[in-house]
């Protein structure tokens, strides 16, 4: 196991990343966050404060999606699916929306939180962005903002953690068990 991103690593990144999204947007008018439950709604958290502090002027809408009835391997990898609540602040039409989660692997996530994102309408622009984008895509996706990049082998994992509000990352090997708790299940 090692060390991939510590606290303040990861809190300098987030600043970077907000200042790209602010950047490439011209501010963050007609600009929504959306984290993807569980991994990516802290950090869609974080993001949104650092957001905010760049753009005092505006208030970024941040949405949750469960995309559990939209993974591709539902039925076989989840046999007793716990299923959480989605919410969009406003509605999608017409609004640049960022995806947001923990780690982006082969990208099937991803495309299942695309399907649950149209079902709640017609987004302007879709972007993603990850703590840590690891490689070893399975579908055509794009991560526009990442705090880290890197190619983990098929023998790692990822794990995120989150205490306090500071977000960590750590390489682990497949087979070892999680140094950390299971997030709390949002009631």
């Amino acid at each position: 196991m090692r060390k991939l991103l510590e606290a303040d690593d990861a809190a300098r990144g987030l600043l970077r990343v907000a200042g790209e999204i602010a950047e490439r947007h011209r501010g963050t008018q007609k600009l929504m966050l959306v984290g993807i439950r569980r991994g990516g709604v802290p950090l869609a958290t974080a993001l949104k404060a650092q957001l905010e502090a760049l753009e005092p002027d505006h208030t970024i809408p941040l949405g949750t999606l469960d995309i559990t009835l939209y993974r591709d391997d539902a039925s076989t990898a989840l046999p007793n699916p716990r299923i959480g609540a989605s919410h969009m602040p406003v509605d999608v039409d017409g609004w640049s929306v960022i995806l947001i989660d923990d780690v982006v692997g082969t990208g099937r996530s991803i495309r299942a939180a695309l399907d649950a994102l149209l079902d709640y309408g017609r987004p302007a622009r879709v972007e993603v962005c990850a703590l840590v984008d690891r490689g070893g895509r399975e579908l055509p996706i794009l991560v526009n903002y990442a705090v880290k990049k890197l190619e983990a082998s098929s023998e790692e994992r990822v794990d995120v953690h989150v205490h306090e509000g500071r977000i960590s990352a750590m390489v682990m090997p497949l087979s070892a068990p999680s140094l950390y708790p299971p997030p709390v299940e949002e009631i």
